[in-house]
């Protein structure tokens, strides 16, 4: 299988990535090295959104280019989730409750 159905869920995606971390050999790294690498991939994906904020860039970014960087950097919350073995769709739902009651200004 080269992935998840079209319709997956959040926890099939979680436990697709994690054993394409497993068979890759990078089940071994530690919470801070994932953590340094998710701030990595969110400072790719802010640099592939300049050019559509107008903030001069070296580079071109296209909207394949930030969908894969928007990609690397949910992968990458996914195994930090993983490794501390949160279940981000519950944690997704229990932060929304808890939004739901704030009142915003």
């Amino acid at each position: 299988m080269a992935g998840p159905v079209a319709d997956a869920s959040l926890a099939e995606w979680q436990a697709y990535i994690q054993q394409k971390i497993t068979e890759r050999g990078f089940a071994d790294e530690t919470t801070q090295q994932k953590f340094i690498l998710l701030v990595e991939e969110v400072g790719e994906l802010a640099k592939a959104l300049r050019p559509l904020e107008g903030i001069k860039t070296s580079n071109d970014s296209d909207k394949l280019e930030i969908e894969h960087e928007a990609a690397d950097v949910f992968w990458l919350l996914c195994t930090i989730c993983n490794g501390l073995g949160i279940d981000l769709d519950a944690a997704l739902r229990s932060k929304d409750e808890k939004n739901e009651k704030r009142v915003w200004k």
